[in-house]
């Protein structure tokens, strides 16, 4: 017999900052399906108050919500890894818009593109250059005598 599949009842997207990915999956319901307690966001299977603890992080990751008045209409389960923790928290902020884009694509992306939420920040660290003496742009010390 064939495995019955169910309806998925969440939209999903990637987000990336670095070499951090997040990858977020939004519920139409105020609360993550499946975990104990009242959690709007949940981060690696942790809420977000106590994987980003401090308040600047605490707004940062609650912007996109805000900005599309959608802060206790909607959650979100995020899976982060890679690079260090501000990057992962870039990293999710993106996904959340990028899915908060997909799901309402007339309303909320002319909300988030102008606050700079759907544009994947490409900065990485350079690539370091063989000869330089151990770093990217570092010129090699010259002799002295």
């Amino acid at each position: 017999m064939a495995d019955q599949k169910t309806k998925k009842n969440y939209t999903y997207a990637v987000g990336r900052r670095k070499t951090a990915t997040a990858r977020a999956r939004l519920y139409n319901k105020p609360s993550v399906p499946g975990v104990e307690g009242e959690h709007q966001l949940m981060v690696n299977g942790v809420p977000a108050e106590q994987f980003f603890p401090s308040e600047s992080q605490k707004s940062i990751y609650r912007k996109p919500f805000i900005l599309t008045s959608t802060l206790q209409k909607m959650s979100a389960s995020v899976v982060v890894a890679g690079s260090g923790k501000n990057a992962q928290l870039h990293a999710v902020v993106h996904a959340i818009s990028r899915t908060l884009a997909l799901i309402d694509r007339e309303t909320n992306r002319p909300i988030l593109k102008p606050a700079g939420l759907l544009t994947r920040d490409s900065r990485a660290k350079e690539s370091r250059k063989v000869g330089t003496g151990g770093k990217a742009r570092r010129s090699k010390q010259s002799p002295k005598r």
